[in-house]
């Protein structure tokens, strides 16, 4: 039976992919920064640990923990939302901190024991704004064109050792923590300047024509999992779908 570590299983992406793993026999290792037992079902397949990608420490220990990783999901995120101009360059760090050098900090950990067994699958998810630029999301979307990048690289270096690297492109999921899981309030980051801009802009985000949903993204990482095609990215949810046929 397969073990798959899946990052950021506190809510959203994270958690409904840990749950399609368990529920299709998987060994899940599921991570976040607080552990809470009642997220999923109860089972001997499944182990809850501490993680914080942010950390070495934390990452060393939570790799060691999990045993033999045969698949890594890097999922775990932050949002941010507001005008660049606003954005103080201390929230930006934090924002590449989790979303981009903490990906490769997680990659770098798992590496050396997919190697020597020469097999294994590295998941990132990234999001459909590396598709088409979406509006004030300038970091945000720098934090995850970097990951795009980074991956391709990374699945012709690491293809000779039988290790697969592929991207998940999530749509825009208005169920999901997105907008909370930020130290800034969105309406701080909307100077007087923009608001004229930012208003339709929230009033299409309030009421998408297409969106996402976290099971979307479970089967979207469901089938990078198991494709040997070659194909890098997997869009997920019917918006991101319909920015890869417009393009």
């Amino acid at each position: 039976m397969q073990t798959i570590l899946i990052t950021g299983t506190s809510s959203g992406y994270g958690l409904e992919t840990a749950r399609h793993f368990l529920a299709n026999g998987w060994n899940v290792v599921a991570a976040m920064r607080t552990p809470n037992l009642e997220l999923l079902p109860r089972s001997e397949h499944l182990r809850i640990l501490p993680l914080d990608v942010t950390s070495d420490e934390s990452i060393a220990a939570a790799v060691d923990a999990a045993g033999p990783i045969d698949v890594l999901v890097n999922n775990a995120g932050i949002g941010v939302v507001g005008a660049f101009e606003a954005t103080p360059m201390s929230h930006i760090r934090k924002v590449f901190d989790t979303n981009t050098l903490g990906v490769m900090a997680m990659v770098q950990a798992v590496i050396p024991q997919m190697r020597e067994r020469r097999s294994g699958a590295i998941i990132n998810v990234t999001s459909s704004v590396t598709l088409a630029a979406m509006p004030l999301a300038a970091a945000y979307t720098g934090s995850k064109q970097a990951i795009e990048g980074f991956t391709g690289s990374l699945a012709h270096e690491l293809a000779n050792f039988g290790i697969r690297a592929k991207l998940v492109e999530p749509g825009y999921a208005p169920t999901t923590r997105f907008a909370q899981n930020t130290s800034v309030r969105v309406e701080d980051l909307i100077p007087a300047a923009y608001a004229d801009f930012a208003r339709p802009i929230f009033a299409a985000f309030a009421q998408p024509a297409l969106s996402t949903k976290e099971t979307d993204v479970a089967e979207a990482v469901w089938a990078a999992v198991h494709d040997t095609s070659g194909q890098l990215r997997f869009p997920a949810g019917s918006d991101a779908v319909a920015l890869v046929n417009a393009a």
